[in-house]
């Protein structure tokens, strides 16, 4: 199942799929993606850095140098490095975690892998999402690789997204189900 086409159709799939583009070149989209991670796990801890990504109050320039010093602290990629600034001085960093859901997936897709994109209300540790993927694993009948978002506002449970199937077992969904089944 190639989700290439509509990836590349969003802002963030553009910009994913010239880091994916400039990766293969590379050869080192292991490299990229690592980097990524470390970079979604920052995001997840820090509400600094996603006050960063989100803020629109910031010059270009000053929010350029506050993701530099990111990602230097992070010791991310020449690759990714070179996006965050590209997108800082777009003014698109809060396309970040766009971006590297697209990327993770290209990424999958490029080896063969199918990809599922996880939305927890708070985020998974590396056990639970190794028990994910051996359950995803068992209904789609081949490797999966998990994408994370964190979405406090779906209060427990998962969405999980694989390709246009959508899995949402979300206590917001749930209660919201069961609301409508109390008005008859």
């Amino acid at each position: 199942m190639d989700h290439s086409s509509g990836i590349r159709a969003s802002l963030a799939g553009r910009y994913a799929t010239a880091l994916f583009a400039l990766a293969e070149e590379n050869n080192s989209i292991d490299m990229v993606q690592t980097s990524l991670g470390t970079l979604t796990a920052a995001l997840d801890e820090s509400d600094d850095l996603r006050a960063l990504i989100s803020s629109p109050v910031l010059s270009r320039a000053n929010a350029g140098k506050a993701i530099a010093a990111t990602a230097k602290s992070l010791k991310l990629d020449d690759l990714t490095l070179n996006l965050l600034g590209v997108l800082a001085a777009n003014r698109r960093l809060d396309q970040i975690p766009a971006v590297i859901r697209a990327f993770t997936t290209l990424a999958s897709s490029h080896r063969g892998e199918v990809t599922a994109e996880v939305t927890s209300a708070h985020p998974l540790d590396d056990k639970q999402i190794d028990a994910l993927k051996a359950q995803l694993k068992k209904r789609v009948g081949s490797d999966v690789s998990v994408s994370t978002a964190v979405d406090p506002s779906i209060l427990g449970g998962l969405v999980v997204k694989i390709g246009s199937q959508m899995i949402d077992n979300s206590i917001k969904t749930r209660l919201n189900t069961l609301s409508q089944a109390m008005k008859g």
